[in-house]
């Protein structure tokens, strides 16, 4: 069960931005990976590796990025574990948001 947390309208834009952040940089990293792949390709079955690896980065990217604010302290956990975010990014939020972020940090690092 996700913590409702009310966000304040400044909360909101630095939810949005450290959001956009991670995923714009998450992005630039599978365009790289792609194009990296797409570069070292000399066979046919190379070509269905860049799709596979599209195809499961995008269910991936999909299933973590939801903008939602009943589930951000979840996805910014999760970004901040992964390492497309560090606390530093989301500097604006309440503190009862912080401490969430941070209890979820503590059970993934058990």
């Amino acid at each position: 069960m996700m913590d409702d947390f009310p966000w304040t309208g400044s909360e909101k834009q630095v939810a949005r931005k450290a959001f956009n952040y991670a995923y714009h940089s998450e992005c630039r990293k599978i365009i790289d990976t792609a194009k990296s792949m797409i570069a070292n390709a000399s066979a046919p079955q190379d070509v269905w590796e860049v799709h596979d690896y599209l195809t499961q980065e995008r269910r991936e990217t999909d299933e973590k990025y939801r903008y939602r604010y009943s589930t951000l302290i979840l996805v910014f956990a999760k970004l901040i574990h992964e390492g497309w975010l560090t606390e530093n990014d989301l500097d604006g939020l309440q503190t009862d948001k912080l401490e969430a972020i941070r209890k979820y940090l503590r059970f993934w690092s058990t």
